[in-house]
């Protein structure tokens, strides 16, 4: 398997701002490839430049081979992009804003129909798209990316906005689109869309790259502590503390209470001896984690 994108020092400044700070990466054919970030984080910046959006001001991308800047008539019909922010043309029907789409690039009707059928909105196709739901609105903005069959597809935060059921909805759909062995690049800032889709992730802060690898390699390579929790009153905070040993800490909020320790197998053994395992919750660490413990708790707007 060859390499579908390789990025080298990437930078893109506004100003004082290094929105691109150094950027190298490279993404394997078929694979499905995350960016992560906080707000501002340059994640968007840099998928704009991959998809030849935006010129860099330094560094090297390619695409298939190919720079996608200054715009390359050659890869445009290779890629598929679905913007952070989609617009349709105003009370066209769905299958007519996606035989539009098609039209620019010589597709037939009949095989734009048929997309529509492929991300499950064939009986929307006499819809206006501003009476879609958002969650069929965002299917629609992938099939019209994908109408033209692309061997590489760009999602910036595909589920933002979207309900719990839309989202799970749309991870089914681009698994299948994964699935058919196209690359998938997506920008999200849903730790658990990644964990659960990305065969790896590159996690950015301040324009820059600080971890990239598989999600669980992320998570295995952190030093955190295992949680096990309890509800509140099964058994007191003392007790516990004294049950799980001085390295660990007990918490309770008035619903649970919570040991975080890194040995957890000794503490688990004395509740099952105890006969206090019922209602228990033990979490590891996650993905989010991982960002966290990079990036930082600080709200960024």
């Amino acid at each position: 398997m060859g390499q579908t994108i390789i990025v080298q020092d990437l930078r893109k400044r506004y100003g004082d701002v290094h929105a691109v700070d150094g950027v190298s990466f490279s993404v394997e054919q078929g694979e499905f490839f995350g960016i992560l970030g906080p707000n501002g984080a340059g994640k968007t910046t840099t998928l704009e430049i991959i998809e030849g959006l935006r010129q860099a001001d330094a560094g090297t991308v390619e695409v298939l081979g190919m720079s996608p800047w200054p715009r390359n008539p050659r890869l445009l019909p290779k890629i598929g992009v679905q913007l952070q922010a989609s617009s349709f043309f105003e009370r066209l029907t769905a299958r007519e804003q996606i035989r539009t789409f098609a039209s620019l690039y010589g597709i037939p009707a009949r095989k734009a129909d048929e997309m529509l059928t492929v991300v499950g909105l064939e009986d929307k196709a006499g819809t206006q798209s501003e009476k879609l739901s958002g969650g069929q609105a965002q299917r629609l903005s992938i099939a019209c990316a994908l109408v033209h069959d692309p061997e590489v597809l760009f999602l910036d935060e595909p589920s933002a906005s979207l309900d719990p059921q839309a989202r799970r909805n749309l991870w089914d759909l681009l698994r299948s689109i994964n699935s058919t062995g196209r690359t998938v690049v997506l920008t999200t800032h849903y730790l658990d869309e990644a964990e659960s889709l990305c065969d790896r992730v590159a996690i950015m802060d301040h324009g820059k790259i600080l971890e990239l690898g598989p999600p669980a390699a992320l998570v295995r390579g952190l030093d955190s502590a295992t949680h096990i929790s309890l509800a509140t009153g099964v058994v007191a905070v003392a007790a516990a503390q004294e049950l799980a040993g001085p390295d660990a800490t007990v918490t309770d909020d008035g619903v649970s209470l919570t040991i975080a320790t890194r040995t957890p197998a000794p503490v688990l053994a004395e509740l099952a001896e105890r006969n206090l395992l019922t209602g228990i919750q033990v979490r590891g660490a996650t993905l989010e984690d991982v960002f966290l413990h990079l990036t930082g708790r600080e709200y960024r707007a």
